[in-house]
């Protein structure tokens, strides 16, 4: 069922950029390490009007939430309630979206539970969609795995559905301990659109797929911690803007209770199986800055290097809710560890329940944003 969010172009295509790589699923691929510097905690490159900053308070998440009439355990991904307690017992299913033009609109995003957007290739961004408690029978288009994306899933125990991956990219992927499904069983080809970009699929299956593979079927743990705010900060913030690349700015506009998102000045909208569109939104926004690199190959063998965002150390963060922005930090030792957000001053910070869209961001670029009109 698609989610009520109310509690709920670019310059010119390189395509050899954005699908040159996509190689056939190698889940037995060798073992290797993408190239590994800790993130420092570097100079905030965010720009605002000038505004008070205020740390946010949090308090620990009850076990029972309500939200429009339904009663329910928290779900630890966004801390909304879920009727049925024992979907939360079950694994979290990550789909790999494709976000390049001709991919748009995409379908199903939005009945994820959390989705984490990342850099890729050209300046380009794609989506993983996160399903926990959720399901969506027609998602996609789905594209290929990168370097970065194993790192986000490992804290969370997911099986990831792609298109396919370099081998040393998908040998990443599996010796962090997130197994792959390609395509094959659960997905589909859908004949409006052209490939690479109509690789659709069914979560439902897809469970049902990875259930014949044998993989864990339990839940590991959230990305990080979610919890309500006591207060919100002082700082306004319902004009945000994401600059990417160059040629890339993703903005979110923050009305009436949600976020409204929009790339290069036009509305970016999701398509549901009926053909049904509506802009893509969000309840929150959290923006996670890491340091950008190239991964490459094992020296010998084949393959070609691609962008990858380094997510372990340590590095600025930005929790955008009700209109207001949360600054903090975020820490973790190891890919396998949740993120560990803290306030400017030091307190431990949550996220507060919400549909979140959560964007990993290279920490030297640009974030800003303004109180609105």
């Amino acid at each position: 069922m698609q989610r009520a969010l109310s509690v709920v172009i670019a310059a010119a295509i390189v395509m050899s950029a954005c699908s040159g790589s996509d190689e056939a699923e190698a889940v037995d691929a060798t073992s290797t390490s993408a190239a590994s510097a800790s993130t420092g905690a570097e100079a905030d490159p965010t720009t605002t009007s000038p505004a008070t900053t205020s740390s946010s308070s949090t308090t620990s998440s009850s076990t029972t939430t309500t939200t429009a009439g339904v009663t329910g355990p928290a779900s630890p991904l966004n801390g909304l309630p879920v009727a049925d307690e024992t979907l939360l017992e079950r694994r979290v299913m990550a789909v790999k979206i494709d976000n390049h033009p001709q991919a748009r609109p995409q379908s199903g995003i939005l009945d994820a539970d959390a989705v984490i957007e990342v850099l890729v290739e050209g300046g380009f961004t794609r989506f993983i969609a996160l399903f926990h408690h959720s399901d969506s029978e027609y998602l996609g288009p789905i594209r290929s795995g990168r370097p970065t994306d194993p790192g986000l899933l490992q804290p969370l125990g997911a099986t990831f559905t792609i298109s396919g991956a370099q081998d040393w990219v998908a040998g990443i992927i599996v010796s962090r301990g997130v197994p792959i499904l390609g395509e094959g069983p659960g997905t589909f080809r859908i004949p409006s659109r052209a490939a690479p970009h109509n690789l659709y699929a069914s979560t439902v299956a897809l469970r049902e797929q990875a259930d014949a593979r044998g993989f864990s079927d339990e839940f590991q743990g959230p990305l990080y911690d979610v919890a309500p705010w006591e207060s919100l900060p002082d700082e306004a913030a319902e004009e945000i803007s994401l600059s990417y690349a160059p040629g890339t700015t993703i903005t979110w506009t923050y009305d009436d209770g949600v976020y409204l998102r929009s790339m290069g000045g036009f509305s970016q909208d999701w398509l549901d199986a009926e053909g049904a569109r509506s802009q893509i939104s969000t309840d929150v926004l959290v923006v996670i800055g890491g340091t950008e690199y190239t991964a490459s190959p094992p020296a010998g063998s084949g393959g070609s290097s691609v962008p990858a965002t380094e997510t372990t150390g340590s590095g600025w963060m930005l929790v955008f809710t009700e209109g207001t922005v949360a600054r903090g930090t975020w820490t973790r030792a190891t890919y396998g560890d949740p993120f560990t957000f803290t306030t400017e001053d030091g307190e431990p910070l949550t996220v507060p329940p919400g549909f979140p869209w959560i964007s990993v961001f290279p920490a030297d670029r640009e974030v800003s944003w303004t109180p609105g009109s």
